[in-house]
């Protein structure tokens, strides 16, 4: 499939119209990834609360490995998108290479480490006795093939510093069509395959993973997108360096995600498994509800590091208000459609009373502050696209650490779950207005300079 937008259009067409091209896709491959992920919980949630529970004290270490995975996706990208706007095809070629390479072995070393230390890691995080041998019978398999989550994740990023988000999200979106086919038959059982429960919806995610490496590693090929061929002035240790020096501190920004996350199920363990489940729904419902700004942050670094690197700072800041702008205003109406039907969501997820009830109470709080989450996450991914990754670090530690968790646990001393969640949307309204003035700042110091 030829890229839905060429490299030159991104430095010299409209933004709003040029911005709209790359996003529509990604909508596309995204919500379906993130639906068939929100069916994975589903039929986890049919085997009963334990098994709920207990995917869910799973998810801040997933999400810490795939939160590697889109750092160094997002390093790559940047990495990749400013040397195409600057020319330099045969170098962003060779770069895609060593970014594959850097991303399998960091992703297996940790993959490792976490299998080593599966005990402490749950343990600390207060998964109740119980439910530990459901957490190892899931975890012993996502571990084992997570190299293969990586993959597919960088080579998308390659294709999308090329302007091309049609075929990645193809790729995103086949990989969770086929998850959710190959989940409830490794789950429930069909003729000869046996019922495996828990450990099979960690199987049919590592056999979509399977399919998507492979699927992208041709196409890449296909493409020309990536080449062993070193150019003149290259180097394998100075490319990894330049991925790395954007996509570490990209990724230590994406892994407080699921740190403070961790803290989260930490404090919210003490209300007991149903509120753990819960909120494990209410997470994956989130990742559904915030489709757009994924999206957009997806496509928008491209188009931010290309012109970046032309030094056509006016469009830089053009991009970045069109999608804040944008974000905003869906995000509204998302929030809109959540409330009238959260009483169904609920009762589509559990036949439990009390988790039901809290599914319910996240639905009519926390979206309230996704729209101001968005400008947060849209500003972060900008200023990673203007090779600014400490920038993007600080804000990820102001947001997460300095006002989510800390207001969050305040909130449930005050009124338990509710304040809670009443302090998640706090916290992200205040981080969203101090992000806005942060990346006015940086821009205009960058534009100063260069005119100087």
């Amino acid at each position: 499939m030829a890229s839905a937008v060429s490299a030159k259009s991104l430095v010299k067409d409209p933004i709003p119209a040029t911005l709209w091209q790359m996003t529509w896709p990604v909508v596309i491959g995204v919500f379906t990834l993130i639906s068939f992920n929100v069916v994975d919980t589903f039929f986890v949630g049919m085997l009963g609360t334990d098994p709920l529970a207990a995917v869910s004290f799973t998810f801040p270490v997933t999400f810490t490995l795939v939160s590697l995975a889109i750092g160094l996706g997002i390093g790559t990208s940047a990495v990749l998108a400013r040397k195409r706007g600057e020319g330099r095809e045969g170098h962003a070629r060779f770069d895609g290479c060593i970014a594959l390479a850097v991303s399998a072995l960091m992703v297996a070393a940790l993959s490792a480490v976490g299998l080593l230390l599966m005990k402490p890691i749950f343990v600390s995080l207060q998964a109740q006795e119980r439910l530990l041998p459901l957490i190892y019978d899931y975890m012993f398999i996502w571990f084992a093939g997570a190299v293969l989550l990586v993959i597919p994740m960088v080579g998308n990023a390659i294709l999308r510093s090329s302007g091309d988000t049609r075929t990645p999200s193809l790729i995103m979106a086949s990989g969770g069509l086929l998850n959710a086919i190959f989940d409830p038959i490794l789950i429930f059982g069909l003729g000869p395959v046996p019922a495996m429960g828990v450990q099979g919806a960690a199987l049919a995610s590592v056999i979509s993973w399977t399919i998507g490496t492979a699927l992208v590693l041709w196409y890449l090929k296909y493409k020309d997108l990536i080449s062993f061929k070193v150019p003149d002035d290259a180097h394998p240790v100075k490319s990894a360096r330049q991925i790395l020096s954007i996509g570490l501190p990209a990724a230590g920004a994406n892994m407080l995600t699921p740190l403070a996350m961790a803290v989260m199920t930490a404090i919210i363990a003490g209300y007991g498994a149903a509120a753990v489940a819960a909120f494990g729904v209410g997470t994956r419902l989130e990742s559904l509800a915030s489709v757009i700004i994924l999206a957009i942050s997806m496509s928008l670094p491209p188009l931010i590091s290309q012109n970046f690197g032309a030094m056509q700072f006016q469009r830089v800041k053009d991009a970045y208000v069109t999608a804040l702008r944008a974000v905003i205003v869906l995000q509204l109406v998302i929030y809109v459609v959540l409330l009238l039907t959260a009483p169904w969501i609920a009762q589509i997820f559990t036949d439990d009373p009390e988790v039901a009830r809290l599914i319910r109470l996240f639905i009519y709080i926390m979206p309230l502050g996704y729209g101001m989450q968005g400008v947060i996450i849209l500003t972060n991914s900008s200023f990673n696209a203007m090779h600014a990754p400490i920038s993007a670090l600080w804000l990820s530690v102001v947001r997460l650490f300095v006002m989510f968790v800390p207001l969050s646990y305040i909130g449930s001393l005050i009124a338990d779950m509710t304040g809670l969640f009443i302090g998640g949307v706090v916290a992200n309204i205040i981080t969203a207005a101090l992000a806005w003035k942060w990346f006015q700042k940086y821009l205009n110091k960058e534009w100063r300079e260069e005119n100087a």
